[in-house]
């Protein structure tokens, strides 16, 4: 015979209370309504009944349905950001939400049409989230829900965002290298066309700078975002005879490029020349030979906290943008050092 599912009035029986001091321990409305001592039964006699409370029930009693929905341009059908979506999954999760996720494929005639769609779902709140840091138009169906920005921010600034904080990530990645002798650092910069490339670079001058490294020091070449790109980059950098002895590079696939040309070139990784990358892109940074340093962006931490920030507006608990300075949360880039840096090398 299957077991009968436990309900409310079998946990408040079993701790001693009302039904509806259950529903106010269970709904997080207790504080100020019933006492610590009667909370801790409450939890008690749920954990040992294995009591869930219903959430069809509760979606139509708070007028929620315990959902959120995702648009991404391509996040999900790219190899490249997915632990952004896996970050903000997880807090939904443990929260008590399910997601709902709509790649438009960069395809800006289905980013109207999902975020009316996920409207008409009555999902409780809308994430808009980027592969790449970019500008967007947010979508105007948007604007009727509480909605956040992940890995982008709005050109007219009427959503938060959470974005990763590029020019610290620049500074820490020129930091490592001066720390470690290097004088003669080359940038990398990839493309102006993403907002990264010259918050990046200026991080970069601002740690050279600091370093008592000028202008005439400090050497920014545009290069892209591809392996290919990097190659050539590097022949040009590297094809002097006062060549750098560290590289800063757009991305890990562009370090990819320049580990590629150094090998060609007979250029010894880290012992001839330090290569530094940027994403910690998965199944590629840490698997290089040798393996590659780089600053990773923190796409679970952004995905995580734009979430819970999300969650909090749903959950009437404070405004996202209340989270915010000027409507922007950066999220720290950390380095995370591997063998394809060292010391500088003699002269």
């Amino acid at each position: 015979m299957t077991k009968r599912k436990a309900t409310a009035l079998d946990v408040a029986r079993r701790a001693g209370v009302s039904r509806s001091a259950v529903s106010l321990v269970l709904n997080g409305r207790a504080n100020g309504n019933v006492t610590a001592e009667r909370q801790e039964r409450v939890l008690r006699a749920a954990a040992e009944l294995d009591y869930t409370p219903n959430s069809v029930a509760l979606s139509l009693r708070n007028q929620q349905t315990s959902t959120i929905g995702i648009i991404t341009d391509d996040i999900v059908t790219s190899p490249f950001a997915g632990r952004l979506i896996s970050g903000a999954s997880r807090t939904a999760l443990a929260r008590g939400y399910m997601v709902l996720v709509v790649d438009t494929e960069h395809d800006m005639s289905r980013e109207s049409t999902a975020a009316q769609q996920l409207v008409h779902r009555q999902v409780d709140g809308i994430m808009y989230a980027t592969g790449s840091l970019r500008e967007v138009a947010t979508p105007a169906a948007m604007l009727t829900l509480p909605a956040i920005l992940a890995n982008c921010t709005d050109v007219a600034s009427n959503l938060p965002s959470v974005i990763p904080a590029e020019v610290d990530g620049g500074r820490a990645a020129a930091q490592l290298l001066i720390d470690l002798g290097h004088r003669r650092i080359t940038l990398l910069t990839g493309t102006l066309s993403s907002p990264a490339a010259p918050q990046r670079e200026q991080g970069y001058r601002e740690a050279m700078e600091a370093a008592g490294l000028g202008r005439e020091q400090q050497h920014v070449h545009a290069s892209g975002w591809d392996i290919d790109e990097g190659y050539r980059a590097a022949s040009s950098v590297l094809g002097g005879s006062h060549r750098p002895t560290a590289i800063v590079c757009s991305n890990d696939r562009v370090a990819t490029g320049v580990l590629l040309y150094a090998a060609a070139a007979g250029l010894r990784v880290p012992q001839d020349l330090s290569v530094v990358g940027y994403d910690d892109q998965q199944n590629l940074a840490a698997n290089l030979v040798p393996a590659l340093t780089t600053v990773a962006l923190p796409h679970a931490e952004i995905g995580a906290t734009a979430m819970s920030m999300l969650l909090d507006a749903v959950e009437g608990k404070a405004t996202a943008a209340g989270h915010t300075d000027a409507g922007t949360l950066r999220v720290p880039c950390h380095v995370i050092p591997r063998a394809s840096t060292a010391t500088v090398p003699a002269e």
